[in-house]
């Protein structure tokens, strides 16, 4: 647990240094304000019964600043469907940082988007039709309190680390407990993408411990992904094992057309002599294909088709056809 710990600092001291070093070439501040908007008609059916509707899965409104040539602040703010309650949006702070930039180094500090799965999330590439794996299924979150550092060693290999909360963004400090993680991105080729990622947090006899690994093709007229999750004690509850993998692919027809597919699997573990594992109602697999248009820069468009198939086999299969919307301002 110490190691990510030594890293970390480590790199924030790199910055520090470089920071006293900065050139003074003349430098205009300016900022701009930024939005990104999700939205989707759905026809979903299971057990026999259909449901439509529309609704708006995400705003994200935004503003960022650059102070100098290294040093920026973003702040963004998540509108969204908070899932309890009678409220039908919630705003929730999303991102409140300062980042300082230079070189091959990018030190992060404030409520800042994790490490856990940004690279995964990158490759995937339709966050607006469906999270990526450990987003989707709550193995880790896009944005906490924290600290992180990201340094480019070479175009071979990339390495950062990430001290955090470990509650996600839309719960503030609740104990003392902090989360370390350290990744490692290696191209042995200018197409290949592999990328490992650890996290630990430890409280009483549990230690919740997150390990990851994918590995990704991206060429001219295609990219494939393929990703590998498994996390010991789910929110510090001893025994609470759980795993799964998530392959996806996109063939580009034209720079505006594109068909895509997904496909995951998620798996949990029994706890002691339990009859069932401790996550089998929503434990499952996804099946996923779509078509996806880019009529002009900032507008993305895809009818795609979803199949969600429970381990629990008394459980339907939920089928949804999905028309997703990107705005991008």
């Amino acid at each position: 647990m110490k190691k990510p710990i030594l890293i970390l600092i480590a790199l924030v001291s790199l910055a520090i240094c470089s920071a006293n070093a900065q050139n003074k070439d003349e430098f205009k501040p300016s900022g701009k304000p930024e939005a990104l908007i999700f939205t989707d008609f759905s026809n979903t059916s299971t057990g026999g019964k259909s449901q439509n509707k529309f609704e708006i899965t995400r705003a994200y409104l935004g503003y960022s600043y650059n102070f100098s040539p290294v040093w920026s602040g973003r702040v963004v703010f998540d509108v969204a469907n908070p899932g309890t309650g009678s409220l039908q949006y919630t705003a929730f702070l999303k991102n409140a940082y300062m980042q300082y930039q230079k070189s091959n180094l990018t030190v992060k500090f404030g409520m800042i988007s994790t490490t856990a799965f940004d690279v995964q999330e990158k490759f995937w590439g339709n966050r607006y039709i469906y999270k990526s794996f450990q987003d989707q299924y709550g193995m880790n979150s896009s944005a906490d309190l924290g600290i992180s550092a990201a340094y480019k060693f070479s175009d071979f290999i990339s390495a950062d680390a990430i001290l955090e909360n470990g509650e996600g963004y839309k719960i503030n400090d609740a104990d003392s407990v902090l989360k370390t993680g350290i990744g490692v991105t290696l191209h042995p080729v200018k197409a290949l993408t592999i990328r490992g990622y650890y996290d630990v947090m430890s409280k009483g006899s549990a230690t919740q411990q997150t390990e990851a690994i994918m590995a990704g093709y991206s060429g001219k007229k295609f990219n494939l992904g393929v990703e590998y999750n498994y996390q010991a004690d789910y929110k510090l509850r001893k025994g609470q094992d759980w795993s799964g993998y998530s392959a996806y692919g996109t063939y580009y027809f034209t720079p505006k057309a594109d068909i895509f597919a997904r496909y995951d699997n998620l798996s949990s573990e029994k706890i002691g002599t339990a009859a069932n594992a401790w996550n089998k109602s929503k434990d499952g697999q996804l099946f996923m294909a779509g078509l996806e248009f880019i009529p002009v820069k900032g507008i993305r468009i895809s009818p795609n088709y979803q199949l969600w198939s429970p381990r629990d086999n008394t459980k339907s299969n939920i089928s949804t056809i999905v028309m997703n919307l990107e705005i991008k301002l």
